[in-house]
């Protein structure tokens, strides 16, 4: 009984204290950061620009198919999933870098985050909340910002990152911490801001003419003045999401073949690519059909190698691969290891050279259309090892090497189906083709987008894409907006719309 009185005096004492102290001053926990490093957040606001390779997206972009239900299907969106936390991150590293000597570089880096990430939301649903935007308690009901202003906006900030990395390097700032995009080099990545602005101008090529926007100024301002608007020169500016095969593995890799092949076939929108256009690279991304083989063709012959289109139904798509009947992906090269065969590009040099091209074609800038989409070409080739006189080892779906061709990049570039034909329409088919092409597998859905602009090339569409066989031409606002901001949702929707319904098939106002 004793022992029991004198815990309990203990306990009450304890709790006497703590009730008499103020919880604002009691000491920090020693063990806990009091804040987080703007670099450590850095990495995360980084990682997740990664959109992974052999992913839905890249099924959407009609790259590859999966034949088997039970892993999914190839069926097109309804929600969108927006970046909205992503965004809040960015702000909390300003906020976090404001109160340092470190600011400068995050406060760049950020109003190019905020510029990709509000250009990937408002390519999937239109109108969205900026101004009001991530305030918090603030403004709960943020009303929407209408798809021109998001776009003003967006070349406001990548406008003001490219003065501000100038000053940065003209000081010979080195303060930028936690980038394993760049590894801290700021001149890449003021390279990396004015190539996304081609990117940018090149998706509003339908407003070309809003004097707002001033668009063609614009891009022959980046294109014609390297050095008040450094851009990328090589792959070596490319953007690199790197698979370390430790912390980060490759999506496809040893430890998942087991589930995954036989599973998952190439797509006919992007092996007919290649194949019309005697396109080596088929040989490296690709494997033989087997019932090709078994029939007599080889390996080295293109008509080998056929996709399944995309809008076929599962049940016959899973029919045809079963029998052998499509093409899978390189199995050897793509499940070879736990770090993959190539990093994930988000931002690429072969896209900016056909970026300029199209601008070229398109009359917006003075140049020779020809050479960048020569050079786009190129680089992409470079990317998969392919140079003149390069050895491809061509394998089977058992991993089985069955034959080598020797590449020639001046052959293909040649062939009158490759040979640029002009700043005509034409010419920028050839354009939009090789883009779409390169585009495999890298620059999450920046396929989908151009083929959504341009038409080209021509996607398949059917009961397998869903969507009662029409490819949608946006997503669906996310279902939490209708419960938490219905009026200002729906005052976005009967703006865009003539409809005033959330609906996948309507355009938005950058396609009209």
């Amino acid at each position: 009984m004793k022992n029991l009185i004198t815990s309990v005096l203990i306990l009450a004492l304890a709790f006497g204290t703590y009730g008499c102290r103020d919880f604002d001053v009691l000491p920090n926990n020693p063990n806990r950061p009091a804040a987080v490093p703007p670099s450590l957040i850095l990495r995360g606001i980084e990682s997740d620009l990664n959109e992974e390779p052999w992913s839905l997206e890249h099924r959407q972009n009609q790259f590859w198919c999966c034949n088997y239900n039970y892993y999914g299907t190839n069926e097109y969106w309804v929600k969108a999933d927006l970046n909205f936390l992503t965004l809040k991150n960015v702000l909390k590293m300003e906020e976090t870098a404001n109160a340092s000597v470190k600011a400068t570089p995050y406060g760049a880096l950020g109003k190019y985050f905020k510029a990709v990430y509000y250009a990937r939301m408002t390519q999937k649903v239109g109108d969205l909340p900026l101004t009001d935007a991530l305030k918090g308690l603030d403004d709960k009901d943020p009303s929407y910002n209408t798809q021109k202003e998001i776009y003003v906006q967006i070349l406001k900030w990548l406008d003001e990152s490219n003065a501000e990395l100038k000053t940065l390097i003209a000081n010979n700032d080195i303060s930028l911490e936690g980038d394993f995009l760049y590894g801290n080099d700021l001149s890449k990545w003021r390279k990396a801001v004015n190539t996304f602005t081609l990117r940018i101008l090149i998706g509003l090529s339908k407003k070309d003419n809003d004097a707002d926007l001033n668009i063609k100024a614009k891009f022959a301002a980046i294109v014609n003045n390297p050095t008040e608007y450094p851009i990328m020169t090589s792959n070596d500016d490319n953007m690199n999401y790197v698979y370390n095969g430790t912390t980060q593995l490759y999506p496809t890799n040893p430890g998942n073949k087991g589930f995954d092949k036989g599973r998952y076939n190439m797509a006919d929108t992007y092996v007919n690519g290649l194949t019309t256009l005697n396109d080596p690279r088929v040989f490296v991304t690709c494997n033989p059909a087997k019932a090709k083989l078994t029939s007599g063709l080889l390996g080295t012959d293109f008509a080998a190698y056929v996709g399944a289109p995309s809008g076929q139904s599962l049940d016959d798509m899973s029919s045809q691969a079963g029998l052998g009947n499509f093409s899978y992906s390189n199995q050897k090269r793509y499940y070879g290891t736990l770090s993959g065969p190539e990093p994930s590009v988000l931002l690429a040099y072969w896209e900016m050279c056909f970026n300029i091209a199209e601008g070229i074609n398109r009359g917006w800038a003075s140049g020779n259309a020809d050479t960048y989409y020569q050079n786009g070409i190129k680089a992409s080739l470079s990317f998969y090892g392919i140079t003149d006189g390069a050895s491809i080892s061509v394998t089977n779906q058992d991993e089985v090497v069955i034959a080598t061709v020797t590449a020639s990049v001046t052959n293909y570039l040649a062939q009158p189906s490759v040979a640029y034909a002009g700043n005509n329409a034409t010419g920028l088919n050839q354009i939009l083709t090789q883009k779409y092409l390169a585009f495999f597998q890298n620059s999450g859905q920046e396929a989908y987008f151009n083929y959504r602009r341009t038409g080209v090339p021509a996607f398949h569409a059917g009961p397998g894409t869903g969507n009662t066989g029409v490819i949608p031409k946006r997503w669906l606002y996310p279902s939490d907006e209708s419960f938490y901001n219905e009026a200002n949702l729906k005052a976005a929707l009967t703006r865009q719309f003539t409809t005033g319904v959330d609906d996948v098939n309507n355009d938005l106002w950058i396609n009209k």
